[in-house]
Formats: C-alpha cells, sequence, structure tokens
C-alpha cells in the first residue's frame, strides 16, 4: 500500500470555462507605457520647502486653492442657513 501522495497529481478541474494561460497573455509592456515611479520620487522628495499637496505646480495650486474657496463657502452658506432657521417665522 504504501504512502499516499500529499499533493493531487490531477490539475483540478476548471471553475470558468474562460480561463487564459499566462503564456495567452499579451505583452505588459505594450499597454503599461513608461514607469513614471522614479521620476515622482525625485520630484516629492527634493528639499525645497514646499508641502507634498503643492510639489507639482500651477494644477495643485488651482487645485488647493478651488477647495479651499468652496471650503470657506460652505461654511458661510451653513452659517447663514444656521442663522436664518434660527430666528422665528413672522406670521
Amino acid at each position: 500500500q504504501g504512502l499516499k501522495p500529499v499533493v493531487p497529481t490531477e490539475s483540478p478541474a476548471l471553475v470558468f470555462g474562460t480561463t487564459k494561460l499566462a503564456s495567452d497573455l499579451p505583452a505588459t509592456d505594450s499597454f503599461l507605457g513608461k514607469n513614471k515611479v522614479p521620476d515622482l520620487q525625485k520630484l516629492f522628495q527634493k528639499a525645497d520647502g514646499l508641502p507634498v499637496h503643492l510639489k507639482r505646480g500651477v494644477p495643485d495650486k488651482l487645485l488647493y486653492r478651488t477647495t479651499m474657496a468652496l471650503t470657506i463657502g460652505g461654511t458661510i452658506y451653513c452659517l447663514v442657513a444656521l442663522y436664518m432657521a434660527s430666528q422665528p417665522r413672522s406670521q
């Protein structure tokens, strides 16, 4: 009788019929493009005194200032709405 093998000798049945083998897939270099991580690491690790959320220049500044304006505007709107809601209704 002997010992039975721990690892099954047969491959398991496919659950889905659309499984592709790795050799059937296209090469990843064709659709991934250039690796930008090293360039971005150099940019973000530069000691220029800027916070990380403003290091990429004008687009970051525009996005930051727009966010701050919307935040301040929303806060003012909420305070005005609370003030109006706290006033008694005139009849």
